[in-house]
């Protein structure tokens, strides 16, 4: 016989106390007319007391869970930017033919507000940048992506992210790209359809990266100005982008 579950004593007990009361007010007072109005009132109260708890206090507490997990995911996220994703997006963006170099919706500034960014999320939507695996440097991109492998490993160990289906899309197609490049062990001849088909997996990524990074400069801009200072002065969109600050 299965064990009965707290729940079902703890509610055996409370409707036999709230019957004790009863009957005790009544042996008292020996109205029960009076009981049966007090117990009316109460049931006829019970459905506002449901729609104020399931409607709108769980609404209240489900928004402010999901405010904290979404805390807990920027920060996370802030982490991947700073020790990946930030450098990987410099690397990938040498590989572009220049289709998205000084593009105005990747020209984050200080002055952009909500409407700025949001303009330019909806252009990521349709993005088709030009990108050639013979352009740039393959090794150095392998290098990079086998040097932080245990660091992205690390991030999807984190359950928070499957709260996040468009960053975990991101990690994926970054990791695809990384096996797609060991598995190669010479990168310096490699044929034109093979080139064709890296450059398809760097597409990938390449334009999961920039999505994510315009949230997260869009967070830097409303929670960490000062981070956000240094990630527009960094830019890999700029045509000289430089920490240095200069006027």
């Amino acid at each position: 016989m299965k064990r009965v579950g707290w729940q079902v004593i703890l509610g055996a007990a409370l409707i036999s106390l709230s019957a004790i009361l009863y009957y005790l007010h009544y042996t008292i007072f020996r109205d029960a007319h009076h009981i049966f109005i007090y117990l009316l009132g109460d049931i006829a109260f019970v459905p506002i007391e449901v729609l104020l708890v399931t409607l709108i206090i769980h609404r209240l507490l489900h928004q402010r869970e999901k405010r904290i997990l979404m805390q807990k995911l920027n920060m996370v996220i802030g982490a991947f930017f700073s020790e990946v994703g930030t450098g990987l997006l410099g690397c990938l963006s040498n590989f572009d033919n220049g289709s998205l170099k000084d593009n105005k919706y990747l020209l984050v500034s200080g002055n952009w507000s909500g409407k700025e960014f949001g303009a330019a999320i909806r252009f990521t939507d349709n993005l088709d940048p030009e990108v050639d695996s013979r352009k740039g440097n393959l090794k150095d991109l392998r290098d990079l992506l086998e040097e932080k492998k245990a660091f992205m490993l690390r991030l999807l160990e984190n359950q928070n992210l499957l709260e996040h289906d468009s960053f975990s899309d991101l990690l994926w197609a970054v990791f695809h790209l990384s096996e797609e490049l060991t598995a190669r062990p010479d990168l310096s001849a490699l044929p034109d359809k093979d080139c064709e088909h890296l450059s398809g997996d760097m597409k990938r990524a390449y334009t999961h990266l920039i999505r994510e990074w315009l949230k997260y400069m869009k967070h830097l801009k409303n929670d960490y100005p000062y981070l956000f200072s240094l990630a527009v002065r960094v830019n890999p969109f700029k045509t000289s982008p430089s920490a240095v600050i200069r006027d």
